[in-house]
């Protein structure tokens, strides 16, 4: 059975905007580090629809980007997508599949049919999928900045408080700090 990791880039007051960060060649190499030990994607919708809206553009050279930007591209294009949605049932973009069933049932029929582990990238999805006890491992990237907005990680709450083992920390050159944590059982 794989893990579930909720990746995510947040700042320091939990801001997970995805226009707060940091975008530069080593967070992109970060990002692509976590999909290539993955096995598959996961996202809702609104994370697919933003993701869809410029990655495929970019892996078919059609958007201009920076080379470490290219090569996220290219492997997202390849890495299997999995969307939780119950109000979209199409999904064109390359690898792309429907969770739309129960979802407890669902992520965890995933989570065993992928050894390699699934990566998990939205915020209002990561708080379902723990209210349903379902995230493993959390992979943090902890931008060097208060955003002093929403939409905030975990900001709809969670019915207990998670308690985590710290696995590791890496500060990278930019001043982002990338956080592993596993859930303590």
């Amino acid at each position: 059975m794989g893990l579930l990791i909720f990746s995510i880039n947040v700042t320091l007051d939990g801001c997970v905007d995805h226009e707060e960060g940091i975008a530069d060649d080593e967070t992109h190499a970060f990002f692509t580090r976590l999909m290539d030990e993955s096995g598959a994607m996961l996202w809702g919708r609104v994370t697919y629809e933003m993701m869809e809206g410029y990655w495929p553009a970019v892996a078919r050279g059609d958007a201009e980007a920076p080379p470490a930007m290219r090569e996220w591209a290219a492997k997202l294009e390849a890495k299997p997508k999995y969307v939780a949605s119950s109000t979209r049932k199409d999904f064109p973009w390359a690898n792309s599949h429907l969770i739309s069933s129960d979802l407890r049932t669902a992520v965890q029929k995933l989570k065993d049919g992928t050894p390699d582990g699934v990566l998990l990238g939205s915020g209002k999805l990561a708080t379902e999928l723990d209210r349903l006890d379902l995230i493993d491992e959390y992979q943090l990237l902890v931008h060097p900045r208060i955003a002093g907005h929403g939409p905030t990680l975990y900001e709809s709450g969670l019915p207990s408080t998670r308690r985590l083992e710290l696995i590791s920390v890496k500060p990278l050159r930019n001043g982002a700090v990338a956080i592993h944590y596993r859930r303590a059982r």
